[in-house]
């Protein structure tokens, strides 16, 4: 597996790494523990180092699941967590205050079985706190030895700007894909001028870039799915011109559509590290494969002729959720 660096954190990591909240969260009944170890050692075997989860994954049991799956490896791989929810809740709020950024540090860092939380994110921006005190609370934890980076998810250019200058942020997490494309706008721009790395989540569309989604897939009670405007049958079955020519496209390079969504996001910057996530072992194989498909001027340009033909339909978020985004 190829290795990349978050912008100029000196953080190496796998060009892919793994996504493990859908092993425990928001889609469905989690996975049986013994696979989801067996997947997350799969991905090690494989080259990945690059790992990433949350307390609000289950809530807390992901966390607990990656801390028992690489304890074997633990100074092999990079491990990446997130504070910033309201007792460890989406559906209940933001909150980062210094404390809890504590409370959250020293509770993840028992479940990972953990001395050091290598990267640890805030999950959302909390308006009631300024970030500038987010970024010294975690800088503080860094200075302690409890935490190796900071990190951002969703946050917007201004945000960004401000909690890089108090403390360095080595990556910011937001979704980015062929199907939502807004970070290109804002955001890449200024990661590229701070040296801040960009970790890509839903690099697939929650699995509909793949085409293993039609307007005719049900989706299991609890699968977050259900509630995100874009998966209405409806909107899937606007969106299916785009992954019809995406499988186009793929067919012809002899590859899945997937490893040409996650290829497309490695060519557009040296310092972006995608986080797929699976819960099958052909999968995880799959999107790996992807590290070794290059795509070249023509190739991109294919793409985006594509993307122009297809305005992707609905939106990411319920709105409750959506409003949480920091622009």
């Amino acid at each position: 597996m190829q290795k990349r660096t978050l912008g100029r954190s000196g953080l190496e990591v796998s060009a892919l790494g793994l996504g493990c909240m859908g092993l425990s969260h928001a889609y469905g009944q989690p996975t049986e523990k013994g696979a989801a170890i067996g997947l997350i050692r799969a991905a090690v075997e494989q080259g990945v180092t690059f790992f990433d989860t949350a307390e609000a994954y289950g809530p807390f049991t992901n966390e607990a699941l990656l801390g028992e799956a690489l304890a074997p490896f633990r100074d092999q791989v990079v491990v990446a967590t997130k504070f910033g929810f309201l007792d460890a809740d989406p559906e209940r709020g933001v909150d980062s205050r210094p404390a809890r950024i504590r409370e959250v540090a020293e509770a993840a860092l028992r479940r990972l079985r953990s001395e050091r939380i290598d990267l640890f994110y805030q999950h959302r921006v909390d308006p009631q706190v300024p970030i500038e005190e987010v970024a010294g609370t975690v800088g503080e934890l860094i200075a302690e030895g409890k935490v190796a980076h900071f990190g951002l998810s969703e946050a917007g250019a201004d945000t960004i700007r401000r909690a890089h200058a108090v403390q360095p942020v080595a990556a910011l997490q937001s979704e980015y894909s062929l199907w939502w494309r807004e970070p290109e706008h804002s955001v890449l721009p200024v990661l590229e001028e701070l040296g801040i790395g960009f970790v890509p989540f839903s690099p697939l569309g929650r699995g509909f870039l793949t085409g293993s989604i039609t307007a005719a897939t049900e989706f299991e009670p609890g699968d977050f799915r259900n509630k995100v405007p874009r998966f209405s049958v409806e909107n899937r079955d606007a969106n299916a011109r785009l992954v019809a020519l995406l499988g186009e496209l793929a067919a012809a390079r002899g590859v899945t559509r997937a490893q040409i969504a996650l290829a497309w996001l490695l060519a557009q910057r040296p310092w972006i590290v995608p986080i797929p996530g699976t819960t099958q072992v052909q999968r995880l194989r799959e999107n790996l494969g992807a590290a070794e498909v290059e795509l070249g001027a023509d190739d991109l340009a294919r793409i985006e002729a594509v993307l122009a033909q297809v305005p992707v339909a609905g939106e990411r978020y319920p709105s409750h959720l959506q409003q949480r985004v920091d622009r």
